[in-house]
Formats: structure tokens, C-alpha cells, sequence
């Protein structure tokens, strides 16, 4: 990364290359929709073209990126579900007034809406451990806290989901 910032094109292309498969991976699974996260690759790394001036010298790239790759999955994840939530007001279908089963999509969206009403910090804590397998330590180093402080924030909010949920139907 140094060495792009200093103007070499060729290490761009060596970063790409090196680490394109391993975030659209993680992107994948954090948006689940592979032509979203393709997207999301090409803007992940269009902000690293643009920040990186802000890249600080010394410091390890990956957890830089994968915060650059994360805020762009953050913010797609907020769209769509602003765009779904218009739609489902636009649409006016009458609700059921039975819980939902487990995997039917009425649950889905259940869950959705009470994911977009924890804290950033909690809801990816919660996403990244419980939906792509990371371990508070993988977790911390992303966000540059400590492994507790990781543990704290999925634990929250996990709490607070649990509270938003009840009652919504089995888990």
C-alpha cells in the first residue's frame, strides 16, 4: 500500500489481485447477493484509490480495507432496506396477525427491521460473528478494539435483538 501511495499503478494491481477474492467473499455473505457485493468490490476499492492519502503508514492494510468493505456493505444493507420498507408501505398488504414461522420470509423481515435498530457497532458485531463465522479476535482486529470489547458489543446486542423479537414467533 505504501508503494501506491507513493504513485506505483503496478502495486495497486499486486493489492487487487491479493486481496479482491478474499473481501468479495466476506461481501458476499454480508449482503447475500453476489452481483451486490460485485458492486461493492469495485467501490471498496475505488475508495482505497481515493483514500489513500488517508492510509496511515505503517498500519496493516487488511483490517483498513476490510473497514472500507464493511461501511460499503453497511450502507448498501441501510438502502435496501429503506427501499424495502417503502415498498411494503407503498404495497399495503395486509399483515398476518400469527407469528411467523421459522424460514418463512415474513420472519426474515422480522429480523431485518429489528437488525436495523441496533448500533452499527452491535449489528456488525452480530453479523460478522454469527453470519460469517468470526471469531471476537477476527472481529477486534477489523475494528482495531479489543477482543472484550467485541464480545460486549455482539452480547448487546444480542440482548437488544432478543428483546425486539419476543414474542415475533419460535426461534
Amino acid at each position: 500500500m505504501e508503494r501506491f501511495c507513493d504513485g506505483d499503478q503496478t502495486a495497486f494491481e499486486a493489492l487487487f489481485t491479493r486481496h479482491a477474492g478474499g473481501v468479495q467473499g466476506f461481501l458476499t455473505r454480508m449482503v447475500h447477493d453476489a452481483p451486490l457485493a460485485e458492486d461493492l468490490l469495485q467501490t471498496t476499492f475505488l475508495s482505497v484509490v481515493r483514500s489513500r492519502g488517508r492510509y496511515t503508514r505503517g498500519t496493516r492494510f487488511t483490517p483498513w480495507l476490510m473497514t472500507i468493505a464493511a461501511n460499503a456493505a453497511r450502507d448498501a444493507l441501510r438502502r435496501r432496506q429503506h427501499r424495502e420498507a417503502y415498498s411494503r408501505q407503498a404495497s399495503a398488504e395486509p399483515v398476518s396477525s400469527e407469528p411467523p414461522a421459522v424460514g418463512d420470509p415474513g420472519m426474515r423481515k422480522h429480523l431485518e427491521v429489528a437488525l436495523a435498530q441496533l448500533s452499527e457497532d452491535q449489528r456488525e458485531a452480530i453479523l460478522l460473528h454469527k453470519l460469517e463465522g468470526w471469531s471476537f479476535e477476527e472481529i477486534a482486529t477489523l475494528r482495531g478494539i479489543s477482543v472484550s470489547a467485541a464480545r460486549v458489543r455482539a452480547h448487546r446486542g444480542y440482548e437488544k435483538l432478543r428483546h425486539l423479537l419476543d414474542g415475533v414467533g419460535d426461534f
